[in-house]
């Protein structure tokens, strides 16, 4: 049970292991994502978010995820000199 605790609060800490807020906003919003289009896909068209709505939480869960992938993989170039 530790290591899987340990494995989910892995996901949400940057490469330094601090707290990441874009990988914790991009996993919420996914996740609320595909909680969203699950349940639509069993009710009306009627009660059906705006595709709007629908395409802005993607882009911010993509753009989120895509960003703290960027830092991971490039980095701060800046930082290391500065400490």
């Amino acid at each position: 049970m530790k290591k899987i605790s340990a494995w989910i609060k892995g996901l949400f800490n940057d490469e330094t292991g601090k707290p990441s807020s874009k990988r914790f906003i991009g996993i919420v919003a996914g996740l609320m994502l595909c909680v969203t289009m699950y349940h639509n896909s069993f009710s009306d068209v009627s009660v059906a978010p705006a595709d709007s709505l629908v395409n802005a939480v993607a882009a911010l869960a993509f753009g989120c995820l895509g960003l703290a992938s960027a830092d991971k993989i490039w980095g701060k170039r800046g930082s290391d000199s500065a400490e």
